[in-house]
C-alpha cells in the first residue's frame, strides 16, 4: 500500500513540475515583452491549477464523491477570469493587456491538463501558444503596423497653413488619420490642428518632430496617448 501511495505521489509531483515548467515558459515570454504578468505569477497559476485538477480527480476516485467532479476545474476557470481582468489596462483609447489575460487563461488550462495527466495535449497547447506569441506578433506588425491610437496636436502662428503637407508627412511615417479637429484663437493668432491617428510601435518621433518643424509658421508639436486640451 505504501508503495502504491509513493508511486501516486511521484506521479502527482511530476504533474506539478511539468505544469510549473509550462508556466515558467509562458512567464518568460511575457517578461521579455515587459508585460505586467510575470514568471512567478504564471508559475503559481499553473501549479495551483494542476493541484486543483489533481484534487478533483482524487476526491472522485478516493471518496466516491457524488456529483460532478469537474466542478473544481470549472471554478478555476471562473477564478482565472478575475486575474486576467486585472491585467487589462485602458490607456487613452487603447486597451493593453488583453493578450496577457489570454496567456493567464491558457496557463491555467495547461495546468489543469497537467494535473489530469494529459501531458501531450498540454505540451501541444504550450507549443501552439508560444508559436502564436512569438511569430504571429511579427506577422501582425508587418501587415498591421498601426496598432495604437495616439493624439497629435500641431500649433501654427496665423492661418496660412498647408494642411496637405501635414497629412503627407504623417502618412509617410505610417500614421493613419482617423479624425481631424481645428481650433483658432483670433486673440493669440494661433491655429491648432489636432489629429487622432493610428500609430506604429516603431514611430520615429524625433524625425517626425524635425520634419513638422520645417513647415511654415510652425510653433509647437505634441504627441501622446491622451487627447490634448485645445
Amino acid at each position: 500500500m505504501d508503495g502504491i501511495l509513493q508511486n501516486t505521489y511521484a506521479i502527482y509531483t511530476f504533474r506539478i513540475i511539468i505544469s510549473a515548467l509550462c508556466g515558467l515558459t509562458l512567464g518568460f515570454e511575457r517578461k521579455i515583452r515587459l508585460h505586467t504578468v510575470g514568471i512567478r505569477t504564471l508559475i503559481l497559476i499553473a501549479i495551483s491549477s494542476a493541484l486543483l485538477s489533481i484534487l478533483s480527480v482524487f476526491m472522485a476516485e478516493s471518496f466516491g464523491v457524488s456529483g460532478d467532479p469537474t466542478r473544481i476545474a470549472a471554478g478555476v476557470v471562473t477564478g482565472i477570469g478575475f486575474i486576467g481582468g486585472g491585467a487589462i489596462i485602458k490607456m487613452g483609447l487603447n486597451i493593453r493587456g488583453v493578450t496577457t489575460a489570454a496567456v493567464t487563461f491558457s496557463t491555467s488550462a495547461i495546468g489543469l491538463a497537467c494535473g489530469a495527466g494529459l501531458y501531450i495535449p498540454a505540451c501541444i497547447t504550450l507549443a501552439t501558444a508560444l508559436l502564436s506569441l512569438f511569430f504571429m506578433a511579427k506577422v501582425e506588425r508587418k501587415f498591421f503596423p498601426a496598432v495604437s491610437t495616439k493624439f497629435i496636436k500641431v500649433k501654427f502662428i496665423g492661418t496660412k497653413v498647408d494642411e496637405n503637407s501635414i497629412k503627407k508627412i504623417l502618412k509617410s511615417y505610417g500614421l493613419i488619420i482617423n479624425d481631424t479637429n481645428v481650433f483658432y484663437s483670433a486673440k493669440k493668432n494661433h491655429l491648432i490642428i489636432s489629429y487622432s491617428v493610428n500609430s506604429p510601435d516603431n514611430l520615429d518621433t524625433i524625425r517626425l518632430t524635425n520634419e513638422l518643424s520645417q513647415l511654415k509658421n510652425f510653433e509647437s508639436f505634441s504627441l501622446g496617448l491622451e487627447a490634448f486640451p485645445l
